[in-house]
């Protein structure tokens, strides 16, 4: 099976790696020539451009920052032209649910689109340890599992355009957490807990989450983890509140996360670290989260 890879950045160039250390032979594409000569290193073959990429592969998996992104690579450069009758297109970005629906429809016969979006982090991206959410055709599915094994669990949620939607509530839940484990952090502090006495007690207690015991770290190390930026933190909150306008209810804490995050943003720019939503409690507080301790960064573990 010959696969293609189009998108080497924090999350595409680990999870190609890792089809390549499984000796799937990968012809990949990205602006950035420096991911394309690291995928290169690792035994993949370069394409001179996503068309050309597309064109000779059985599996096409694009890994994008932004749905305008996927819609430029895909349509305006041709990629989803050029991709053979038989072909699969797995697109890994976190998506707008319509749009993958879209350019499924513009897709050349006989060619199939699964919208699997991922979760984990850059370690799991590494590691092999994802969660896959595959929205689309279970025959297509079950065709690409086997790839989709090396990065890690895959869940096929349903129709086309569902595993955007499963990954977009997870990360509403995230973006939830993220905000009040500042607020959490910093109440304790401010009435004379120690703060990994506090953290302790948490990650013991129903207030214990992938929050807490995976990113509470980068707060403490103090580099807020820079492996995922607020901006695109407000992109997918943008995605997730057209979602929510679906719902016949106000969603008061998505709200509030949303308030949360673009606050940050205004104050640290939206190249900042995703974790400044809590550095921003830090400096109104006037109190510090830095924690002694061996906090390896998350994309080195």
């Amino acid at each position: 099976m010959e696969v293609g890879f189009i998108g080497l950045g924090n999350m595409g160039l680990p999870m190609c790696k890792r089809l390549l250390a499984t000796q799937v032979h990968v012809k990949v594409f990205d602006i950035n020539s420096g991911a394309v000569s690291l995928a290169v290193d690792h035994g993949a073959t370069a394409s001179k451009s996503v068309a050309e990429c597309a064109s000779q592969v059985d599996v096409l998996f694009t890994s994008l920052p932004r749905p305008d992104h996927v819609e430029k690579v895909m349509v305006d450069s041709d990629a989803l032209q050029n991709l053979k009758s038989g072909a699969i297109w797995v697109d890994l970005t976190t998506n707008r649910k319509e749009l993958v629906i879209e350019l499924a429809n513009k897709a050349p016969q006989g060619v199939s689109v699964l919208d699997s979006p991922v979760t984990g982090a850059v370690d799991g991206a590494r590691n092999g340890r994802l969660t896959l959410f595959v929205g689309g055709e279970k025959s297509s599915f079950d065709r690409v599992s086997p790839l989709l094994a090396n990065l890690g669990n895959a869940i096929h949620c349903g129709a086309l355009g569902s595993g955007n939607v499963v990954k977009l509530v997870t990360n509403q839940l995230w973006f939830i957490a993220a905000a009040a484990i500042g607020e959490g952090f910093a109440t304790g502090i401010a009435n004379g807990v120690e703060l990994g006495t506090l953290w302790g007690a948490i990650k013991e207690s129903v207030g214990d989450s992938f929050v807490v015991r995976h990113d509470a770290p980068s707060i403490f190390a103090g580099h807020y983890d820079p492996s995922f930026s607020l901006e695109l933190c407000l992109k997918d909150l943008g995605l997730i509140s057209e979602l929510g306008r679906q719902v016949n209810a106000d969603l008061p804490m998505t709200a509030a996360a949303v308030h949360a995050f673009t606050i940050a943003t205004e104050r640290y720019g939206a190249n900042a670290a995703e974790l400044h939503v809590a550095k921003r409690i830090e400096d109104d507080a006037k109190i510090s989260m830095r924690l002694d301790g061996d906090w390896t960064p998350p994309w080195e573990s």
